[in-house]
């Protein structure tokens, strides 16, 4: 199965992730940086398994690069950066953003 996880550096990403790949799933990990995604964490089999694209869930354009053949999303994110007056605003978009996603790729 093909699966789509965003939050992959997150608490919850970060251990759904080894599950779905040792049941035989390819990940694609959308993430905001890809610095962040610890590559020396995982064994080279471990990661053929996954792919990782920088996405921007806050900008809808930023989805094109992102697989339109998934058979499962993981929404796992949260911003954190409620310091932002705009915090709900862009939580909001963010959710809007992936929703259209799903939608414009029948997913």
């Amino acid at each position: 199965m093909k699966i789509l996880l965003t939050g992959s550096t997150g608490y919850i990403g970060r251990r759904l992730l080894p599950v779905l790949v040792e049941a035989g799933h390819h990940v694609t990990c959308l993430v905001r940086d890809q610095r962040r995604f610890d590559w020396d964490d995982f064994s080279e089999e471990f990661l053929n398994q996954v792919s990782v694209v920088e996405v921007d869930l806050n900008d809808a354009e930023s989805f094109t690069k992102s697989p339109s053949d998934i058979d499962v999303a993981f929404y796992l994110v949260h911003s954190m950066s409620s310091s932002n007056p705009n915090f709900t605003d862009l939580e909001a978009r963010s959710a809007q953003n992936f929703v259209q996603y799903i939608n414009q790729n029948n997913l």
